[in-house]
């Protein structure tokens, strides 16, 4: 057994790149800035790498104008650091399920080369951790060729999947320096955090959670004080969670599958939070394609999904992952969970919103913009939630979905969009 891992520096590391080569490169929390900052230092040495990723944060350099013939990005969830590269056509979008990407890995469609990974130092048995961010990840160290790993003494070891022995690592790099962090609830607006206590009316006690990220979900969170003996399924989890967890509110104790264990595939948030997750046995990091996947989400009874949305339109089809043609995010797990909560015994799939956009336009709208992705299809949408209350559009007619979304968009757009129903479906 190897115990211990000789560190080279990064230049040593990327020795092992060829032109051509398919790069996985780790996301959220773990995103190994270091090694993105010695890609774009060295990128005259590179050409024609392809690196794929969900989820980036920070900045990471090599999106910038001029590295743009050295390394192709492709992310499979377009974010803030990597927006305007898409949009701009320097990188690349390719939609797809979160809980599809490690078939992709594993089947050809995108075979990896090689997987760059943030991981924490090894145990004494020689184990590292993958830390906040299992997720794809996993499948991504299992399938790669060749493993560079990016070990930071402060990436917290978490408990499940996340486990990667030295002898898998190709090349270490020790880089000492903290983790990007994200906060959501500071930056709520008042019509946000009504929203999340809308939110919170629909789920009962015992309820399995499901978050997306953002404003609205902590706000949610948030708003849960009062509840009694929760639980979390969950793709990604936030300190709203840790909240709750030292509140006595989330238990698990009444999850059919994995009671008594908070169930995630990736963390980001604050450092006390990544402090908290560190060494605690009541985390389970697991693989995506298991976290996400709608026969096992339908397996806990109550299952709350709550998600997000930039716009709906009155017939309940749901853009959540672009502005008319400008990428945004990306699918990611929405659709996952609102099937899953969907099929649960007493669960609800729930896309929350506020009824208006920061600059005052409505998010409930006749038509999607031209060019925007449909997220999750209008056989899929139950309950839609603004600061103005919810409704079920479940088994409603194109003509009682128009009525019901219109009741609860803002006061002030209620007539426009009266007019465009009675216009377009005589209603």
């Amino acid at each position: 057994m190897i115990a211990s891992l000789p560190y080279v520096t990064a230049e040593e590391a990327f020795s092992v790149l060829r032109p051509g080569m398919r790069v996985f490169l780790h996301g959220s929390a773990c995103t190994p800035l270091h090694f993105c900052s010695e890609l774009a230092r060295l990128h005259e040495r590179m050409q024609g790498l392809e690196l794929v990723s969900i989820s980036l944060f920070g900045d990471i350099s090599i999106d910038k104008p001029g590295f743009e013939n050295h390394f192709r990005l492709n992310s499979l969830f377009v974010s803030a650091s990597l927006r305007e590269a898409v949009n701009a056509g320097r990188a690349d979008f390719t939609p797809v399920f979160l809980s599809d990407i490690p078939d992709l890995f594993r089947n050809g469609v995108l075979p990896l080369d090689v997987a760059m990974v943030q991981v924490s130092p090894p145990d004494a048995h020689g184990f590292c951790s993958l830390g906040l961010s299992v997720d794809v990840a996993r499948s991504a160290v299992n399938e790669a060729k060749l493993v560079l790993a990016l070990v930071n003494p402060q990436m917290p070891r978490t408990h499940g999947d996340g486990q990667i022995h030295v002898s898998r690592i190709t090349k270490a790099v020790f880089h000492d320096s903290p983790l990007p962090e994200v906060s959501y609830s500071a930056k709520a607006r008042p019509e946000e955090r009504k929203v999340g206590e809308e939110v919170a009316k629909l789920i009962p006690d015992r309820a399995t959670l499901q978050m997306g990220i953002g404003t609205i979900p902590d706000a949610t969170l948030a708003a849960l004080g009062n509840h009694r003996d929760l639980g979390v399924h969950t793709e990604m989890c936030s300190d709203g969670v840790m909240d709750l967890i030292e509140r006595g509110v989330i238990t698990n104790r009444h999850k059919r599958i994995h009671p008594n264990k908070t169930v995630t595939s990736f963390a980001a948030g604050s450092r006390r939070f990544y402090g908290f997750l560190h060494d605690h046995p009541g985390f389970a990091f697991l693989d995506i394609d298991y976290v996400n996947d709608p026969h096992v989400i339908r397996r806990n009874d109550l299952v709350m999904a709550v998600n997000c949305a930039l716009e709906i339109d009155l017939t309940g089809q749901v853009c959540a992952d672009s502005l008319g043609t400008h990428q945004y995010s990306g699918i990611g797990g929405q659709m996952d969970f609102m099937r899953g909560a969907a099929l649960s015994a007493g669960g609800k799939p729930i896309i929350a919103l506020t009824s208006r956009t920061k600059s005052g336009q409505s998010r409930i709208v006749p038509v999607l913009k031209s060019g925007a992705g449909v997220v999750t299809t209008r056989g899929h949408v139950h309950f839609v939630v603004t600061e103005y209350g919810s409704v079920n559009l479940f088994g409603k007619s194109l003509r009682e979905r128009a009525k019901a979304l219109i009741g609860i968009a803002h006061p002030e757009d209620r007539e426009a969009l009266a007019r465009e129903a009675f216009d377009r479906l005589h209603c």
